[in-house]
C-alpha cells in the first residue's frame, strides 16, 4: 500500500490524496481557522471591563489609590478571558495550571498572535490542499500541514471527548465493532479523528530524516 505522503524532488513532499479526500482535509484545516477566529469565540480574547472614565479618574487627593492598587486595576482592565469554547481551549492552553496570575499574564501577552499565527498555518495549509493535482507540498505547507493537522485532531478529540490514550483506544474499538454503522454524528467524527490521526503520523514519518 502506497503511503499518503511521499518524498519528491528538491525535499517537498507529493501528497497522494485524490481531489474529493484533499477537499475533506481542507474543509477541516478551515473550520478550525474559523473556530479561531475571536469574533467566532465568545470570549474572543475579551479584555476586562473598561477603566473608569469621569472627573475622578485621575484624582491625586488624599484618598487615590496607591501604585499597587492602580497596578492591580490595570492588571484587570487588561485581562483576557479564557476561550469560551472547550475545543479552542485546547488550542490556545493555560502556560501554567498551578499559577493562575502567570497563566493570565501569558494569554493576555501571547494570545492574539497564537490565534493569527495558528489561523495564518491553518489557511497556508488548506490552500496547499485545495490545489489542483499534482499536489507537492514546499517544506514550509509540509510544516504548516503537519501543525494543522495536530490542531484538527485536537478539536476533534474535545468533541469525541478523548482526553486519554485509553478513550482513544476504546475509540478505535469501537469503530473496529462497526459503530460507525448507522451514520451517528458521533461515528463520522470519530472516523475523522482516525483519518486525521493517520494521516498525521504518515506526514511524520514522511518528514523524518532519511537514512
Amino acid at each position: 500500500m502506497k503511503s499518503t505522503f511521499a518524498r519528491a524532488r528538491g525535499g517537498r513532499i507529493k501528497v497522494r490524496l485524490g481531489d474529493a479526500d484533499r477537499g475533506v482535509v481542507a474543509g477541516l484545516l478551515e473550520a478550525v481557522a474559523d473556530l479561531l477566529d475571536p469574533e467566532a469565540d465568545p470570549s474572543g480574547g475579551a479584555r476586562g471591563a473598561e477603566p473608569p472614565v469621569g472627573p475622578d479618574a485621575g484624582s491625586a487627593g488624599p484618598h487615590a489609590p496607591d501604585e499597587a492598587a492602580l497596578w492591580a486595576n490595570l492588571e484587570a482592565d487588561l485581562a483576557v478571558e479564557p476561550p469560551a469554547d472547550p475545543a479552542v481551549a485546547r488550542l490556545l492552553p493555560d502556560a501554567s495550571r498551578d499559577d493562575p496570575e502567570l497563566a493570565q499574564s501569558f494569554r493576555r501577552l501571547t494570545e492574539q498572535d497564537l490565534r493569527e499565527r495558528k489561523r495564518d498555518s491553518l489557511a497556508l495549509a488548506a490552500a496547499a490542499m485545495r490545489r489542483a493535482a499534482p499536489v507537492v507540498l514546499t517544506d514550509g505547507e509540509a510544516q504548516a500541514l503537519l501543525k494543522g493537522l495536530t490542531d484538527v485532531r485536537l478539536v476533534l478529540a474535545e468533541r469525541l471527548g478523548i482526553a486519554t490514550d485509553e478513550d482513544a483506544e476504546f475509540l478505535h474499538a469501537a469503530l473496529a465493532a462497526g459503530a460507525a454503522q448507522g451514520g451517528q454524528e458521533w461515528a463520522k467524527a470519530a472516523e475523522l479523528y482516525e483519518v486525521v490521526t493517520y494521516l498525521q503520523e504518515e506526514l511524520v514519518h514522511t518528514l523524518l530524516p532519511s537514512g
